[in-house]
């Protein structure tokens, strides 16, 4: 898979003694933007200030460095760093994180697990991406540990949490902001690119909490993304999933925004899963549209994830919960171990590619 010029991800490194900044993956090393752009813009610690210049400077950048890249290296040569020279940071500063509930598959498994007996689908999900305000400040890069949460987990009872998950999806990141009271225009106009996102989740603390207002401590102890934003540009797309009913108004699709991703999820060095994001119910621009539909203004920088990447295969679910079937089905694993969820010095990456294109991975440790 290609770290070429058609994919070009963002990202913020920094080298022994030196300060964060930006730079673009090419192949096996990383280009040093500032100096290779006489631009110092991307001298920033943080994609935010490049992010905020709109789709036309994204664009026309994103032309520069390819067609620095494919003319005459001798005077781009000096500003491309091996990867194993330098140390990769968060790519941008979160502003907010809301995380959506976007999977028909992974929606109706949970429905099943959590509400036996009971119709999968709550009578809004069909008519609305349901999504809920995460905490920006939990939002970490690739390689952070991810230390295990207590809380309540029933009625009198508090300890660490004994279902510790994993949550593979997609991230969208918001470049140009919007004023408040007016909802968002088109999608392509406020989102910069994509990133792989790991919502670590604790489904006991979840499943005692979620009802009446929905997740919150079982989710806000970690987020992780990786290191690398892909600009939209780069990413096949396809038509949506057909959607019944089919939405209107301002949930109307303006264009083919279901995306050509393929994801994996490696649980100790093991493929447990591979969910594709083409089978998602509701596409990001939907997302986009009904998450500023009020008026919520949005901030360069803002984070809204896709919610667990799910297909309609078991071997395409896109957390735990659903993999062992809340448990009650162990993963066996190289070895003879087996796993229902998560134990101290598991390590998860989850890694994707799109067409030819590799996204890079998100991978995390409990500990």
């Amino acid at each position: 898979m290609s770290w070429g010029v058609d994919n070009l991800p963002y990202g913020v490194f920094s080298c022994p003694g030196e300060r964060p900044r930006v730079g673009v993956r090419y192949g096996d090393r990383v280009l040093d933007l500032a100096p290779a752009l006489h631009d110092e813009v991307f001298a920033a610690p943080s994609l935010n200030p490049f992010m905020a210049r709109g789709r036309t400077a994204w664009h026309d950048t994103r032309t520069l460095i390819r067609n620095k890249l494919t003319g005459d290296l001798a005077v781009t040569e000096p500003h491309l760093i091996p990867l194993e020279h330098v140390r990769l940071h968060m790519p941008f500063e979160v502003a907010d994180y809301v995380d959506f509930y976007c999977s028909l598959e992974h929606a109706s498994n949970i429905g099943r697990i959590f509400r036996p007996g009971s119709e999968p689908l709550q009578p809004n999900w069909r008519h609305l991406p349901v999504g809920y305000h995460g905490r920006a400040g939990t939002v970490v890069v690739s390689g952070t540990p991810v230390k295990r949460p207590s809380g309540q987990l029933g009625p009198g009872e508090f300890g660490p949490s004994r279902k510790l998950d994993i949550e593979a999806e997609l991230g969208f990141v918001v470049g140009v902001p919007t004023e408040m009271g007016s909802p968002a225009g088109a999608f392509e106009d406020h989102v910069f690119g994509v990133t792989l996102v790991n919502d670590w989740s604790a489904r006991d603390i979840q499943a005692w909490e979620y009802v009446p207002l929905g997740p919150f401590l079982g989710k806000s102890f970690a987020t992780s993304v990786s290191p690398w934003v892909t600009p939209l540009e780069a990413l096949p797309r396809l038509p949506g999933r057909p959607q019944d009913p089919e939405p209107g108004g301002y949930l109307r699709r303006q264009g083919d925004w279901g995306l050509d991703v393929h994801l994996e999820i490696v649980l100790n060095g093991e493929v447990v899963s591979r969910p594709p994001y083409s089978a998602m119910y509701w596409t990001p621009d939907q997302m986009l549209a009904h998450m500023t539909v009020n008026g919520a203004s949005l901030r360069t920088g803002d984070l809204f994830a896709s919610g667990t990447v799910s297909g309609p295969e078991p071997d395409q679910r896109g957390s735990l919960i659903e993999l062992t079937w809340n448990g009650t089905e162990p993963i066996k694993l190289p070895g003879g171990e087996t796993r229902t969820f998560l134990q101290e010095g598991d390590t998860v990456t989850i890694r994707a590619t799109a067409g030819d294109l590799t996204l890079g991975e998100v991978s995390g440790t409990v500990g």
